[in-house]
């Protein structure tokens, strides 16, 4: 499956990537070719998911360079790191935006004694292998989802966790999409996802799309569906997943946990390897991304929703504790309770 939500340009001059905050209803595509422009699209969630971030971060760090016309090797990897900083700070959870960054960053230093062009073709090299990889784990990923659920079950999602937010078939998303290929039914009930609606807008576009079942239903729905039977399982993605298996992701999805821990439903974290991040001990050393207070107060309404005078507080992400995950799959397999063992031994 070809990735279509983030590509590198042939000439090697720009990211083009899927604006997702024209999505549903507006497909555009733009071509992101200074730091500048990539540091806006990650911020303002034009491209948005970690695993996608990773690789628009790791092309774009190639891609900025490439048009620096810097020809001194030192001059060269000065800048190139003024700039890594500079994109990795628009974004804090997820840890696949530093992961990719800095693994474009050593291919660059692997060559630093051949010359410039060198350090670029390896900083090519690597960002499009850092692609590769993601469409072969999002595979590997979905295979795995597979053996946890049956035909015709019904799977809560939140956020989205697809092929937008990665390279193909996604994290929380691909044993749907996988699944489909093979000839299962699914019925999806997909949070809308406050506050930026990623379910409504992305998950319902991503499935319907596809030909899946999906029905749309407001956060606070949830535990009422969960109630009357029609979940047999939820499904998330994740930003970062501590090293005792505390997870980060969209907003809700600790509450989802809770609430599936109450109605004996198994709650799934789906993810590549790269998002775990062994040096983080417990969730609470998760920086948690704080972000405008307007997207919840005025964003997607004609009329503002509430009065200007009224505080907002909008965190982006909360923290699901591990004891409420059941299983974390990645690509290299199925994690289970305790994580502090079963993750460590992925690494």
């Amino acid at each position: 499956m070809k990735a279509e939500n983030v590509i590198l340009s042939e000439d090697g001059k720009s990211v083009i990537i899927t604006d997702q905050t024209q999505l549903p209803n507006r497909t555009v595509h733009i071509a992101l070719k200074t730091a500048e422009e990539l540091y806006d699209a990650i911020y303002e969630l034009k491209v948005r998911g970690a695993p996608a971030i990773g690789i628009c971060a790791g092309m774009g760090l190639y891609v900025v360079m490439n048009n620096s016309g810097e020809n001194d090797e030192e001059s060269f990897l000065t800048k190139l790191h003024k700039v890594l900083v500079y994109i990795n700070s628009s974004r804090p959870t997820a840890v696949n935006l530093r992961h990719a960054l800095d693994r474009v960053e050593n291919a660059a230093h692997s060559e630093r004694s051949n010359g410039v062009d060198a350090m670029l073709d390896a900083m090519r090299k690597e960002s499009i292998a850092i692609q590769d990889e993601d469409i072969e784990m999002c595979r590997k990923i979905s295979e795995y989802g597979l053996t946890l659920v049956k035909d015709g079950d019904g799977i809560l999602t939140h956020c989205n966790a697809g092929p937008l937010a990665t390279s193909c078939y996604g994290t929380g998303l691909g044993t749907l999409l996988l699944g489909k290929e093979k000839g299962y039914t699914f019925h999806a009930f997909t949070d809308e996802t406050r506050p930026l609606l990623q379910g409504a807008r992305l998950t319902s576009y991503e499935l319907d799309k596809a030909g899946i079942d999906v029905t749309l239903i407001c956060d606070n729905m949830a535990s009422l569906v969960m109630k009357q039977g029609k979940i047999n399982a939820c499904f998330v993605g994740c930003d970062r997943v501590a090293a005792n298996g505390d997870t980060a992701n969209k907003i809700g999805t600790s509450g989802v946990a809770v609430l599936a821990k109450h109605y004996g439903v198994p709650f799934y974290v789906f993810c590549p390897s790269s998002t775990i991040d062994m040096n983080c001990k417990t969730g609470a050393d998760i920086v948690i991304e704080e972000r405008e207070p307007d997207e919840i107060r005025t964003k997607f309404y004609a009329e503002p929703m509430a009065p200007a005078s009224v505080k907002c507080y909008n965190p982006a992400f909360d923290v699901t504790d591990a004891e409420l995950i059941t299983a974390i799959v990645t690509e290299r397999g199925i994690c289970r309770y305790p994580y502090t063992e079963s993750l460590s031994k992925l690494f």
